[in-house]
């Protein structure tokens, strides 16, 4: 990645994570090529790829707050979504009955609760985690995660963030789905469905195989 010609973003388009890459890349301006990716049969290039956006193209504005203070909390709760809030909502879509769905439902609330409070926090009374009028770090790294929770809506009836429990989460939700970073990358939902009929007839099969 010599250049912003270069870039190529390899991924899938229902992927968290390269959907989080794709709208850091909007907001810093750099022009990229995408390339689909087969996650059930990986290639060499997707295998060795591991962009870095930030750092990157340090030259062009941060996503990441200027204050080293606020930037550390930025990061913190990032990996708080990576860690806690993913797998959590993925075990909704997981789980092979209703009755364990409602568990992991009720695991996921708990988990996704502290994001309220960390809103507050962090947004300072503004639009978005990052204190102000424009989306931060933060905002991607639960923002990429808002396409699968419609997604999980849609499939199962489910609402993991709604105005009922966290009513400035809700909000910060919608306003980030109306971005033009967010609608630059939002995957089609018939996509999300596709592609997570496949992923839970793989867990089936491996389950019935046990």
């Amino acid at each position: 990645m010599d250049a912003e010609g270069d870039v190529k973003v390899l991924g899938t388009v229902v992927s968290p994570f390269a959907l989080r890459v794709r709208m850091a890349l909007y907001l810093k301006g750099v022009s990229y090529e995408y390339l689909e990716q087969d996650l059930f049969d990986k290639g060499e290039l997707l295998v060795a790829s591991n962009p870095y956006v930030d750092e990157f193209w340090a030259g062009t504005a941060s996503i990441l707050p200027a204050d080293p203070y606020h930037r550390a909390v930025a990061r913190f709760w990032a990996a708080y979504v990576d860690d806690k809030v993913f797998p959590a909502w993925i075990g909704i879509l997981r789980a092979a009955t209703e009755e364990e769905r409602d568990e992991k439902l009720a695991a996921t609330l708990a988990v996704v609760a502290p994001m309220e409070d960390a809103f507050t926090a962090c947004s300072d009374g503004k639009a978005f985690f990052s204190g102000g009028d424009s989306v931060g770090y933060l905002d991607l790294a639960l923002g990429c995660q808002l396409f699968w929770l419609e997604a999980l809506r849609s499939m199962f009836g489910v609402k993991v963030i709604d105005a009922g429990r966290t009513p400035r989460l809700a909000a910060w939700a919608e306003r980030f789905l109306e971005t033009k970073a967010a609608k630059a990358v939002a995957p089609p939902a018939n996509s999300m469905e596709e592609y997570a009929g496949k992923l839970r007839a793989i867990w089936a099969a491996a389950a019935a195989a046990k």
